[in-house]
């Protein structure tokens, strides 16, 4: 089979042949048909993650394809079975030994390539928003970097859970994507001009953040009082540094969100937010944005698309 793969520390990933692997206890054998890409792999690839695998390993977190094989002791999914699964890594290839608990059966109204766009992005918009936010119906949501593949996502569950959506994003395109998603307001990704307009507006209730740096500052300082602040990511490379005591002046409280982390101590958190998400699905209420969808040996390009941050919602590679 072919996988991107990185075979020794310090080595370039590299389209690879390799053998197709045999599942162990505990895990299923998937035909992978897609893998959605996510700005973590470039954080993986350059070993930088604070999850990054020791090679020899295959890139790609997370995919969706059919159950092909159970390993010992495993009762289902069955073979024949599509599924959507969060591995963390080997993704990026047309096979992959997966935990058995970890997958999801796709609904009959979504394809691969939706599936495997959907299980990272909307898992972390929900599970922040919802379970660490406590977002309310009426309340003033902002979120930054709204047309990529978290911040778009966030922008539609926000409105799906009643908030006003303040969309900040890069550029007419992108905030006209936002728009689409259903963004009350759009705001530039100029600090000074996100701090003004938000500050007119009221203030947020909740922010959004996955960029950080100078925009994180912004929005910190025209939020109102009580508000929280979800810190997702760092895309614009640059880490925030909060002052406690401007913290205290207007009770904010700033919390750090990991959605994979709750695999390990609150993976009930994961199956119902992701339960909720796939009726929000069926019922039409989430319609998921893929921008590109590029075969495996076009994945750097993918991957380039996330680095300079010219894609809009999910990049998916397609095995065939």
């Amino acid at each position: 089979m072919r996988a991107y793969h990185v075979a020794a520390p310090g080595a370039p990933a590299a389209l690879t042949e390799l053998s197709r692997p045999a599942p162990q206890a505990g895990e299923i054998l998937v035909r992978i048909a897609a893998c959605g890409l996510n700005f973590a792999d470039l954080l993986i690839l350059d070993g930088t993650y604070q999850e990054t695998p020791e090679p020899p390993f295959t890139a790609g977190m997370e995919v969706a394809g059919t159950v092909e094989a159970l390993g010992p002791g495993v009762e289902g999914p069955a073979p024949g079975t599509r599924v959507a699964v969060f591995g963390g890594q080997g993704g990026l290839a047309e096979y992959g030994c997966f935990p058995a608990a970890r997958a999801v059966p796709l609904p009959d109204s979504m394809d691969e390539v939706t599936g495997a766009a959907f299980q990272i992005a909307y898992g972390t918009s929900h599970v922040a928003l919802a379970h660490r936010a406590r977002l309310s119906p009426g309340e003033r949501l902002l979120v930054l970097g709204a047309a990529g593949g978290v911040g778009l996502t966030a922008v539609e569950i926000g409105k799906v859970m009643g908030a006003e959506v303040v969309a900040c994003a890069r550029g007419a395109e992108k905030l006209g994507v936002a728009r689409q998603a259903g963004a009350d307001h759009l705001v530039p990704a100029d600090p000074e001009e996100l701090r003004t307009r938000l500050k007119a507006l009221g203030g947020a209730d909740v922010v959004y953040d996955p960029v950080g740096g100078a925009l994180f500052d912004a929005a910190f300082r025209a939020c109102r009082p009580e508000a929280r602040l979800l810190v997702i990511g760092f895309a614009s490379g640059e880490v925030p540094r909060i002052k406690a005591n401007h913290l205290l002046v207007k009770n904010l409280t700033v919390t750090g969100f990991y959605w994979g982390g709750y695999m390990a101590f609150r993976p009930d958190v994961i199956r119902d937010s992701l339960s909720q998400l796939m009726r929000w699905f069926e019922e039409g209420r989430l319609k998921p944005h893929v921008s590109e969808v590029l075969p495996l040996d076009r994945v750097e390009e993918g991957l380039d698309l996330l680095r300079t941050r010219r894609s809009t919602g999910k990049v998916v590679i397609r095995m065939a």
